[in-house]
């Protein structure tokens, strides 16, 4: 085992850069040294670790189960050295100018966006927040370097062993319906009734199916889908007007019913609940700015979770009149 004064502890910067890279050329740069420099120090981390590090593959470089293993607590050694270095410094929100770049979705954007700029807008009116799409591959996504957070299903997103997550709430699977449908006499349908009836989908699989469609599938059942959208804009409004049901997060369900004259139906389906997480790399760990964001999220969805279903007032009923 190599003892600590044998060690060049300079390396673990370069370490850390090809972690982040998985790319020789690209650490070099980071460092500002050449490819051939950087080569070289990648023979004295091996020589040192006495493992390959990274290996050459079909996909690209990749990192052997040690260096991933190593990811981070290099990268928290790397950051405390850096505090030590810099010198504690306060943050104060109300005077930062930062952007954020959050990969996430289209439930994110509406059922946290809206109060999450609320409280940055008035604590941190210098602060940009950037939404991109997440294409679901968390060690991508981290490894990208210019994303901050990412947020969505745990069913979505992939694992790394180098990453802090969060759970932020969890959510199931409704459906949503007018709220006068005449196939819907209740709120607790039959597996028949809710298979018998046209549904709206929201997918962007090439099949325009979803995660409903597999589940019966694999019981030798089918439903018919009328209508696919790619997101949730349009939905309230077209199942006010239809007698088509749309299955969707409750979250978003509840945000619906206080739109347009809706009702919330338990799908008779087992499905398992959903956990929403709140996912960064461990290199932004410790960074104020950082720890701030996640803090404000963590508190919108805590509110989020709480936050009662308020239907739209039900209009008054004409006498001598019967419910459509």
């Amino acid at each position: 085992m190599t003892e600590l004064r044998n060690f060049d502890l300079n390396l673990l910067v370069a370490f850390n850069f090809l972690m982040e890279e998985r790319n020789v050329s690209r650490a070099a740069q980071k460092m500002f040294i050449t490819q051939s420099a950087m080569s070289h120090v990648l023979q004295r981390l091996r020589q040192q670790l006495d493992d390959p590090v990274l290996v050459k593959t079909p996909q690209g470089m990749r990192p052997t189960q040690r260096a991933l293993a190593l990811v981070e607590p290099v990268a928290s050694i790397l950051n405390e050295v850096e505090l030590v270095i810099r010198g504690s410094k306060e943050f104060s929100p109300a005077t930062t100018q930062r952007r954020f770049t959050i990969a996430t979705n289209d439930y994110v954007e509406f059922c946290l966006l809206p109060p999450l700029m609320r409280s940055v807008s008035r604590q941190a009116p210098n602060v940009e927040i950037h939404l991109v799409q997440t294409s679901g591959s968390l060690r991508e996504a981290a490894d990208a370097g210019d994303v901050d957070l990412v947020i969505g299903f745990d069913v979505i997103l992939d694992s790394t062993p180098y990453v802090r997550r969060e759970r932020l709430y969890t959510d199931r699977i409704v459906a949503l319906v007018r709220r006068d449908h005449p196939d819907f006499p209740t709120d607790e349908p039959t597996l028949e009734q809710f298979v018998a009836a046209r549904h709206m989908l929201m997918s962007r699989r090439e099949a325009g199916t979803g995660i409903i469609d597999d589940w019966l599938e694999r019981r030798g059942l089918a439903r018919k889908v009328s209508l696919v959208v790619p997101n949730f804009l349009s939905a309230p409004w077209i199942v006010a007007s239809s007698d088509l049901v749309f299955s969707l997060p409750l979250r978003i369900a509840e945000h619906f019913v206080r739109l347009a004259p809706l009702r919330i139906l338990e799908i008779p389906i087992e499905f398992p609940t959903y956990d929403l997480l709140m996912v960064w790399h461990s290199l932004q760990d410790r960074e104020p700015a950082h720890a701030w964001l996640r803090r404000e999220i963590v508190e919108i969805c805590r509110g989020v979770a709480e936050e009662p279903v308020e239907e739209t007032p039900r209009p008054a009923r004409s006498k001598g009149r019967e419910p459509a």
